[in-house]
């Protein structure tokens, strides 16, 4: 399975890099990749398209691993960061700090602000829900928090005093990928990779946390310290990668579910595949934005929630007949 998830995300890279206003044969992409080639192609696939690709792939894969560490940790196959208001969250602390001049678009702050109130968004989830809380708490537990974080990046947009700033905020939370440099990949990366080994490190307690929070802890499990570790890693990498695409949903949902079929039910083993799926999603979503033909062009954020919505529907709907034959 990792070989072919690979092989596809590996791919779906190659095209990345030859989709856009001028078409470009893997042939080609691949000699400009590597210096070969007309000067104008290197230039369009090394400066222009390369970072572009490379934040695809590395924002699918955290959201696609934060969903499957969530699922694994509350047991619960609906838990993802978008369904907990992470990204919103993260998206009214880039807000805030650009609002009110304390950062541009292209600081180091932005990412700190946008960790900052993922972190918060989760940990306040998870203590208002509580640790084996159902699945409608935490779905309304979720909606609460979402909709707080959107009313308050609402307002700071409201009370921003510059009507440009503005304007490029709410382009920027629709989530987008489009005219990124190699600049926001140096803002986003470590965070993302950072999060990413902080989530993978602990798969092994996944596996034992899936028998109970008794079982796990008398296997030797640190639960809490689990816990808070991957509350630590999805803010890590989430809010870093909402700071430089804005708030792209459902990823996180869509990669774990995906992927369970094909390697099982064992979280410790979803972990991996989770992330490749997510890496997957969201380079194919930027490339379909590239071809579908708009005269603004379409944000990427747009397309993965017009995706991800009947996905999440269609799940609480499976849901409900799995629990209505259980009480049958």
């Amino acid at each position: 399975m990792l070989p072919l998830l690979i092989g596809g995300v590996v791919l779906l890279f190659l095209v990345s890099l030859g989709v856009g206003a001028v078409r470009l044969p893997i042939g080609s992409v691949v000699a400009a990749l590597f210096g070969f080639g007309g000067e104008i192609q290197q230039t369009i696939v090394q400066d222009i398209r390369l970072p572009r690709a490379l934040l695809a792939m590395a924002i699918g894969a955290i959201h696609g691993l934060s969903g499957a560490a969530l699922q694994g940790l509350l047991r619960n196959p609906l838990a993802s960061p978008s369904l907990f208001g992470a990204p919103q969250a993260a998206a009214f602390g880039a807000v805030l700090v650009i609002a009110t001049g304390l950062a541009d678009v292209l600081s180091f702050a932005l990412p700190f602000a946008a960790i900052l109130m993922a972190f918060a968004s989760v940990f306040v989830l998870i203590a208002v829900a509580g640790r084996n809380s159902s699945l409608l708490l935490l779905i309304l537990a979720g909606l609460a928090l979402s909709s707080l974080a959107g009313a308050a990046t609402a307002l700071a947009l409201n009370l921003s005093a510059n009507p440009f700033a503005a304007l490029e905020i709410s382009f920027w939370l629709l989530g987008s990928l489009e005219d990124r440099s190699f600049h926001h990949l140096a803002l986003a990366l470590p965070f993302i990779v950072c999060g990413g080994w902080l989530l993978l490190a602990r798969r092994d307690a996944f596996r034992a946390l899936s028998l109970g929070e008794e079982t796990a802890q008398s296997l030797g499990v640190n639960v809490a310290g689990l816990r808070l570790q991957v509350i630590i890693g999805v803010a890590l990498g989430v809010g870093a990668a909402v700071a430089v695409s804005g708030t792209i949903g459902f990823i996180g949902l869509m990669a774990p579910h995906l992927m369970r079929p094909l390697v099982g039910h064992d979280p410790g083993r979803l972990l991996w595949p989770s992330a490749l799926a997510g890496a997957a999603l969201l380079l194919a979503a930027d490339i379909a934005v590239r071809i579908i033909p708009s005269s603004t062009g379409i944000k990427v954020g747009v397309l993965t929630a017009l995706i991800g919505v009947p996905f999440f529907l269609y799940l609480i709907m499976r849901e409900r007949r799995r629990l209505g034959g259980g009480l049958a």
